[in-house]
């Protein structure tokens, strides 16, 4: 398979403050990979039910399943709450199963991640989004981004400031940009697995043993008649 089109990034960011830092992350990031030449998206997650409080039919969260479907690498940018994720970030990702029907959202797809912190710097958040993105079955980028006391980092139009922290965005960017281009085009052979063939060669063999079955009864009632 050839792409002829932009690489397609998701943006996924785990607060709903007004000035909240982890988008303000994710949206210089996607500043940053756009000019790369990545196309961006961005889930708002504001009104997105519990998980399990209402039919995955909700627009919401076929919002969220569309973009995930439509993208071919993500961004998840969270704070550290507690020491870990946020729930809001968690609660995303939660509402995103491994499969529907016979498709994969997440598989083979590129991540990275990213944090903001309130005190020093931590790498918390960053390492549970990489045990989750390992679950989704995701190519997680080697680099990543943990912002130390985020409310210094930002001019007051939400812009980040010159600093080895942005330095290192940029960094993040540009590898998930690579990876994103060089991995796209291999994902079906890449996660394609033996358990996987053996399963649908048992299914198949399955298929064909019931039709036989099938077929024989239709000729024994035809002799009966």
């Amino acid at each position: 398979m050839s792409f002829d089109h932009k690489p397609r990034i998701l943006f996924l960011y785990g607060s709903l403050r007004e000035r909240s830092y982890s988008r303000l992350l994710a949206e210089e990031a996607a500043r940053i990979i756009q000019g790369m030449g990545a196309e961006v998206r961005f889930f708002h997650p504001h009104d997105l039910p519990i998980l399990g409080s209402v039919p995955d039919s909700h627009p919401k969260v076929q919002e969220l399943r569309d973009l995930v479907a439509w993208s071919e690498g993500q961004v998840w940018s969270s704070p550290e709450l507690h020491g870990n994720v946020s729930g809001l970030m968690k609660h995303q990702i939660d509402w995103v199963p491994l499969s529907i029907g016979a498709v994969r959202p997440t598989q083979g797809k590129t991540l990275a991640v990213m944090q903001v912190s309130g005190g020093s710097q931590s790498f918390n958040a960053v390492n549970t989004l990489r045990i989750l993105g390992r679950w989704m079955r995701m190519f997680t980028i080697p680099n990543q981004s943990s912002v130390a006391k985020a409310y210094q980092e930002f001019h007051d139009d939400g812009t980040m400031k010159d600093s080895p922290y942005r330095d290192r965005v940029v960094d993040v960017m540009e590898e998930l940009y690579k990876f994103t281009l060089l991995l796209r085009d291999q994902v079906d052979y890449l996660t394609d697995r033996h358990s996987e063939r053996q399963a649908a060669t048992e299914t198949q063999a399955n298929a064909i043993v019931s039709q036989a079955i099938g077929t024989g009864a239709e000729a024994s009632d035809a002799d009966d008649n």
